[in-house]
């Protein structure tokens, strides 16, 4: 890949989002249909894949105190503004809030499994009004629009959009001919010109943020908070590590719990990019590193997560937190002057001990995840600036770690799958 090649790829998947990517895709797809149909919908019939349901069902809808998709669709018919991407949201306002709690009061919002697809991301939005109807769906990526269409008072369904089976010449020469590995990620982030990459910057001032507002609120399960008082300092003492956990936790909290509050997401998820900045930010700032040293770092963590995530796929059963707390710990241990094969061994520490953590949804306690990712990052970013590195013999760990980073994906996307469902039916079915 080029150096184009890759900076065009990191500006499609780190970009900003107000609230959980599952919820906020359901209410643009919901925001496409409503305006297309021209009108507020009398019914509004909803179809998900199962990991979009199950990312979707127990999470805060920002500015509204609810938890779950029936306000987020209803604002989204509503109000949401579809050109805002995943900030479809982001004008809401209390009183538009009530006004929404008034329309799901209607019954009219039908929320459905759809089951029969593959496709892990899969978002089907009906809205109707008398005689007239709109389709809009969503796949594949959160802001995905590969299918809208129109069914006028003549009848007649006018396509307006449908690239469900196909996509056009210039989308597929957008695509990279070539997939990364971690010694190219390596490479770019810590040789491309400084100025191709400063926009990473944007994810720490918005990450920042949202951690700085969680000490200002109760948000979620306050874990982020609780590390910074005298009981939370008491056991884990007042260091850089607990200062890490605590800035990480802080930014997840307030986004989990619906704080009305932009931050930078990763591969679709906020919490992974939240778990690829935060780490990085702190030690870069405590360990008084250069600007251009953490703006490298952060190059370094989100791309790794990017290249992890392509082969792992959107969604999937295996928690975003080891892929995004593996970008840090390669920032981390470079911001401690380590090598690329320092950086690799880092890679390899980390999946020897997170394999397998399970995604059971997002929610508040998202963030006792990601301080788990986050604090194995640093320890293994410890071990790999020692040269202590978990080996071939061990696991699911290769010599080759582009090919350990492979056995991990293949867990989460081929070997959890039923793990999936499991966890699914396990959600829906609770007394």
């Amino acid at each position: 890949m080029t150096d184009a090649d890759i900076i065009r790829l990191v500006k499609k998947e780190v970009i900003p989002a107000v609230g959980c990517t599952e919820p906020m895709a359901v209410a643009l797809c919901t925001a496409y249909a409503a305006e297309t149909l021209g009108q507020t919908p009398g019914e509004i019939d909803i179809s998900l894949s199962a990991n979009i349901l199950k990312n979707a069902m127990g999470v805060g809808i920002p500015g509204t105190g609810m938890i779950g998709l029936p306000i987020a669709v209803a604002l989204g018919a509503l109000y949401g503004k579809s050109s805002y991407g995943l900030e479809v949201l982001k004008d809401i306002t209390p009183n538009l809030v009530e006004q929404g709690k008034k329309y799901i009061s209607g019954n009219i919002i039908n929320i459905s499994l759809k089951s029969d697809i593959t496709e892990k991301l899969y978002i089907e939005v009906c809205c109707k009004a008398g005689s007239d109807s709109s389709t809009a769906i969503i796949a594949q990526d959160h802001t995905n629009l590969i299918y809208l269409d129109k069914n006028g008072p003549d009848g007649k369904c006018h396509v307006i959009k449908d690239t469900r089976n196909k996509q056009t010449e210039s989308e597929l020469s957008e695509e990279p001919q070539e997939e990364l590995n971690l010694k190219r990620v390596y490479e770019f982030a810590t040789t491309a010109p400084l100025a191709d990459i400063e926009f990473i910057n944007e994810a720490r001032r918005l990450n920042e943020a949202a951690s700085d507002k969680a000490l200002k609120g109760n948000y979620g399960h306050n874990l982020g908070k609780t590390l910074t008082r005298p009981l939370g300092r008491g056991v884990m003492g007042d260091s850089m590590f607990s200062h890490i956990l605590a800035a990480t936790s802080c930014a997840c909290d307030a986004r989990m719990a619906g704080a009305m509050i932009p931050v930078m997401c990763n591969s679709g998820s906020g919490n992974q990019g939240i778990a690829a900045t935060m780490p990085v930010v702190v030690f870069a700032r405590e360990n008084h590193n250069t600007e251009e040293e953490l703006t490298r770092a952060l190059m370094l963590s989100h791309l790794t997560a990017v290249y992890i995530k392509q082969s792992l796929g959107r969604l999937s059963a295996l928690c975003g937190c080891v892929v995004a707390a593996t970008g840090s710990s390669c920032g981390i241990t470079y911001l401690m002057g380590g090598s690329y094969q320092q950086v690799a061994y880092s890679v390899k520490n980390m999946i020897a001990n997170l394999a397998g953590i399970v995604c059971d949804g997002a929610k508040p306690s998202c963030s006792l995840k990601v301080s788990s990712g986050v604090s194995t990052a640093v320890l293994s970013a410890i071990m790999a600036i020692q040269n202590d590195v978990v080996t071939s013999v061990e696991g699911i760990i290769e010599d080759d770690v582009d090919k350990s980073i492979h056995n991990l994906t293949k867990v989460g996307s081929i070997g959890m799958n039923e793990t999936d469902r499991l966890i699914l039916d396990i959600m829906t079915h609770k007394d």
